[in-house]
Order: structure tokens, then C-alpha cells, then sequence
């Protein structure tokens, strides 16, 4: 508590009494750290910066005009130019050729050195705010940047930091030459790429045309108009057909009641007895059943007559005339239902006939046919009758080809469906293919143009504007700083040793330490009287406090004039100002 009490009752007066004690011990530790710092800014190597400074200057040519290939930003190129520039091979030549770091190759590993070098070599953005014209506002954007080098020989800090600028400004141009080579190739192979692809696909559409050229989408229309006009065509000639069937029978009729010798009377030939019961026979068949009394009687006799005579019906009459029976039934089928009347006779019909072909009657020993016939009644019928079956036979012909003709007309549209499925699949891969090789076409043009435009050095471009110099005074170290911090550095050590020593001290001084010590306060205070030998020391002290003094304004003059400018120069300043105050 009385150290306490001691402690809170100090004044100034003890403060300098303390200070008096210790000005020794002050002044030798702030002379010892102020001579470190003093040797310190003086020994301290000096550092030399030289940087030069490159413009990204815009493409010659507008953008609207002429695309360039190169879109990056200038900073991420700038980044890349740096990687490619700093690479191990590109610092190792520029160490070699200006024999940088000597000493440290000598202790330290190439990697080490390169560390050094990486670090000492210095690249700076030079931005400005200029208006985004994406989005309108405003931005900042990469207009310059700086390249620079530090090192302890001004000569050589300028020469490699030329030596980098030029291999910043070759780095860029062979860069942006580059890229826009490479995109033309590419865009080139791919263009080519297509072209092979679309010859490939007219080729498969013209094989594909070719190999259904009767089906195809635009023929759907073609197709179904002459389909319904084989059809009408075809309808066209079942109505002759059914007249001609109708004459025939009629003709075979009349013949029937003619004879052909004009001189036999009324009585029938054989030949026209068996023309008119296979007339008979037609009609009756169509009736009755196969199985009818009167079908059966009038076979047998269709049969001794043709034994007779030895005219029988050829098969292949037969047969034509159950192929017209047949579709006869398939258009009947689809107009009548299977219980019309229509429907049951030409199925007997066709029955009959399809019973004559599988069991066809015993073949006549001698066919006797009617010549000679003179009654012109009866020859003018025959001729009649032999037209209609020429005739017959005629239609007959040209209906199997019409629905040959139609079944190919439906054939057709049932495979146009599937053949348009195919044939769009490949026009639409044709069409496609088509256009992307016109856009790449497009871009291959732009492409070669930005190539020439690199080639010419017109697109965007870096331009030296402010070369390397040599540097005159180093950027590094700041001597007057270290100076300065060296005085304060040195007071706070004189100041704070003597705070400790004397808080470290036990003895008594003073009056106050005194009352401290006795709690009570002296009758008298004795001063200390100096003796011979104090005043000799006292005078010392004075004279070394004065030389020092002095000593410290010299030394201070002399920073003055070799750190920061010369004397001279601050005294003719000095009188300029002192003119200038008075002419005022």
C-alpha cells in the first residue's frame, strides 16, 4: 500500500529527478539502437525498379464490321501471356544471358532462383471506369498494364525488364495468330466434315428416290386420282361386259333356233343344240344347286352332245370367265350384304365352274363341227356372236390388267406412309445438315477474315507506350524512414530501460522516499554539496553533452544532404521562400 501511495503521489519534479539519474543509461541504449539503424539504412543494399508500361489498344477495323476470334477479357489473357511468358525455359535464358542472381546460384537450387526471379518480376493492372455497352452501366475495365523488374543493378533491371516487355508484346501477337488459325482449321475440317455428310445424305435421298419413285409423298395425290379413274375404268367395262354377256346370250339363242344348212327345215344342228344347253346350263346353274335334276339332265346331255359333235369349252374359258365371276363377287360383297340374291347366284356360279375345272368332262373321240353353214340368217348371227366373244375376251383382258393396275395403285398408297416416314426422316437430317454447314460456312469466312486481320496486326493489339528506363534512385530501402524509426525506436528504448532500472531501484531518495520509509516526516533537509571532484565530472559531462550534440547536428546535415537533397539546394529554397514571404 505505501509503494501504492508513492506511486499515485509522483509528480513532474520526480520524473525529472529519475530522468537526471538515468540520462546515462538513456542516452548510451538510444545511442547504441540509433547507431543499428544508422548501420542499417546505410548498409542496406539498395533495390532498382524499371517497369514499362503497354497499351491494349481496340482493333483497327470495327467490331461491327469485322469480328475478331480473340474474345477473352484483356486481364485473362493478360494472366495466360503471363503463364506462357514466365515459363522455366524463358527465365533460365534470361538469367543465363544477363548472369542474374550469381551468388544465389551458387548456394541455391534452380528452382529456388526461379522462385526469386518470379517474384522480383512485377505486373500491374491500370484500369479505368468505361461504359459496358452489354448493359449499359459503367465499369471497370483493363485499358494498360505494366511490366517491371527489381533488382540491385539499375542497368541490368532495365534491360530485363525490356527483354520481358518484348516477350509480353511477341507472346500476344503469336497468341492471337494462333487462335485465329486454329479456329479457321476447325472451322475449315468441320465445314468439310458436312459437305462429305450432305453429299453422303443426297445420295442416300436420290437411292431412296429412286428405289421408290411410284411411292412417294407427292405422288399420294397422282396416285389416288389414277387409281379411281382404273377404278371407273374398270367399272366402265363390267357394264360393257354385262351388255356384251347379255347379246351373247341373246345371240346364242337365236342360233339356237336357227339352222345353219339353209335347207334342213326347223330342226336344230347338234352344234347349235349344244351352243344353247350350255346357255341353258349357265342359267339353270346359277338357279339351282349343283345337285338339281334339271342341272344334272341338261350335263348329261351338254356331254353326249359334245361327244357328238366334239366341240367342248375350252378351259381357259373356263377359267376367264370364273375370273370374272370372281370379282364380280367382290364388288358385290361390298355393295350387298352375303344373304343377297346376287351374292348366292354368282357363288353358284362360281361353284359350277370351279367344279367343271377340277372335274372337267371326258375329252370328245372326234370333234364334228358345223361348216359350210349356208342359211345367211344364221351366218349373220355367228359372225355377230364370234365379235361378242372376241369382244368379251378383249374387255376381259383389259379389266385383268386395270386391276392389276389398281392393286399396284393400292400398293402404293399402303406403302406411302411408311416410305414418307423414311423419305422425311432423311431430308430432315439433309436439311439440318444443310444448315449448320451454311452457318459454319458463315463462320469460316468471318473466321478467315479475323485470320487476316491478325496477320496485318489491325484486331486488338498491345502497344509500348512508355519503354523501360533506367532507374536513378532505388525504390527500396527508405533510409529516412529507417532513419526516423531507428530515433524513435531508440528513444522508447533509452526511455523505457531507464522506466525499468528505476522500478527495479530500492533506494531511498528524497524526501518522500524518507516519509515512506519512517511514516513520519524530517525535522530538516540537508543538500547535497558538490564536491571537487563532482564539479569536474559535471563539466565533463557538459562537454561530451555538447560535442554529442553537435556531433548528432552534423550527422543529421549529413543525411540531409546525401538522402534527401543537398544543402545547397535546400539553402537557395529556403532564401527563395524568405524573398517570397517579404515581397509579400
Amino acid at each position: 500500500m505505501a509503494e501504492l501511495a508513492l506511486e499515485q503521489t509522483l509528480d513532474l519534479g520526480d520524473y525529472l529527478s529519475a530522468f537526471k539519474r538515468r540520462r546515462g543509461m538513456i542516452l548510451l541504449i538510444a545511442g547504441i539502437v540509433f547507431t543499428l539503424g544508422l548501420i542499417t539504412a546505410f548498409i542496406w543494399p539498395p533495390t532498382y525498379q524499371s517497369a514499362s508500361t503497354i497499351l491494349i489498344e481496340e482493333q483497327e477495323i470495327p467490331v461491327e464490321l469485322i469480328q475478331s476470334t480473340v474474345t477473352s477479357y484483356a486481364a485473362q489473357r493478360i494472366q495466360v501471356i503471363s503463364q506462357r511468358v514466365m515459363t522455366r525455359s524463358n527465365l533460365l535464358e534470361i538469367v543465363e544471358k544477363y548472369n542474374l542472381y550469381e551468388s544465389e546460384r551458387k548456394r541455391q537450387t534452380t528452382e529456388e532462383v526461379l522462385f526469386n526471379m518470379r517474384e522480383d518480376i512485377g505486373i500491374d493492372m491500370i484500369t479505368a471506369e468505361v461504359m459496358d455497352p452489354r448493359t449499359g452501366r459503367p465499369t471497370a475495365a483493363t485499358i494498360a498494364f505494366s511490366v517491371g523488374f527489381e533488382g540491385d543493378d539499375p542497368v541490368l533491371v532495365q534491360k530485363v525488364a525490356n527483354e520481358l516487355t518484348t516477350l509480353y508484346l511477341n507472346e500476344n501477337q503469336t497468341t492471337r495468330t494462333e487462335k485465329a488459325e486454329e479456329t479457321y482449321v476447325f472451322l475449315t475440317e468441320e465445314a468439310s466434315r458436312l459437305g462429305e455428310e450432305i453429299s453422303r445424305l443426297e445420295a442416300e435421298l436420290a437411292n431412296f428416290k429412286e428405289q421408290h419413285v411410284n411411292e412417294l409423298p407427292e405422288l399420294r395425290d397422282l396416285n389416288t386420282q389414277s387409281m379411281q379413274r382404273t377404278e371407273r375404268e374398270i367399272d366402265n367395262i363390267d357394264t360393257q361386259l354385262s351388255g356384251l354377256e347379255e347379246r351373247k346370250i341373246y345371240l346364242q339363242g337365236q342360233l339356237a333356233l336357227l339352222d345353219p344348212y339353209a335347207g334342213s327345215g326347223d330342226l336344230l344342228s347338234p352344234a347349235a343344240r349344244l351352243d344353247a344347253l350350255r346357255t341353258e346350263y349357265i342359267r339353270l346353274a346359277s338357279r339351282y344347286s349343283p345337285d338339281h335334276p334339271d342341272v344334272t339332265s341338261i350335263k348329261r346331255e351338254i356331254a353326249a352332245l359334245e361327244q357328238e359333235t366334239g366341240i367342248a369349252e375350252s378351259a381357259d374359258d373356263k377359267r376367264a370367265r370364273l375370273q370374272v365371276l370372281e370379282q364380280e363377287l367382290s364388288v358385290a360383297r361390298k355393295t350387298y350384304t352375303a344373304e343377297h340374291p346376287d351374292i348366292k347366284r354368282l357363288q353358284r356360279e362360281i361353284t359350277a365352274l370351279e367344279d367343271d375345272l377340277r372335274n372337267p368332262p371326258p375329252a370328245p373321240a372326234r370333234a364334228s363341227t358345223v361348216t359350210g353353214a349356208d342359211n345367211p340368217a344364221y351366218v349373220n348371227l355367228q359372225s355377230q356372236y364370234e365379235a361378242a366373244n372376241t369382244e368379251i375376251r378383249s374387255l376381259r383382258e383389259q379389266r385383268i390388267r386395270l386391276m392389276s393396275k389398281m392393286e399396284e395403285y393400292e400398293r402404293r398408297l399402303l406403302m406411302t406412309p411408311k416410305v414418307e416416314q423414311e423419305y422425311r426422316a432423311i431430308v430432315r437430317d439433309l436439311n439440318n445438315t444443310t444448315e449448320r454447314y451454311q452457318n459454319i460456312k458463315a463462320k469460316q469466312m468471318t473466321a478467315e477474315v479475323a485470320q487476316e486481320l491478325e496477320k496485318e496486326r489491325k484486331g486488338e493489339k498491345f502497344t509500348l507506350i512508355d519503354p523501360a528506363i533506367l532507374p536513378e534512385e532505388p525504390v527500396s530501402p527508405n533510409r529516412p524512414a529507417i532513419i526516423f524509426l531507428s530515433l524513435v525506436l531508440a528513444l522508447g528504448a533509452g526511455v523505457g530501460s531507464a522506466a525499468v532500472a528505476e522500478s527495479m531501484d530500492k533506494a531511498v531518495r528524497g524526501t518522500k522516499g524518507l516519509i515512506s520509509v519512517l511514516q513520519m516526516a524530517p525535522l530538516a533537509v540537508i543538500p547535497y554539496l558538490a564536491t571537487e571532484a563532482d564539479t569536474r565530472r559535471e563539466r565533463t559531462r557538459k562537454r561530451v553533452i555538447l560535442a554529442s550534440v553537435v556531433a548528432g547536428i552534423v550527422i543529421i546535415l549529413l543525411l540531409i544532404h546525401f538522402l534527401f537533397s543537398p544543402l545547397d539546394v535546400l539553402w537557395f529554397r529556403g532564401m527563395r521562400k524568405m524573398d517570397n514571404l517579404v515581397g509579400e
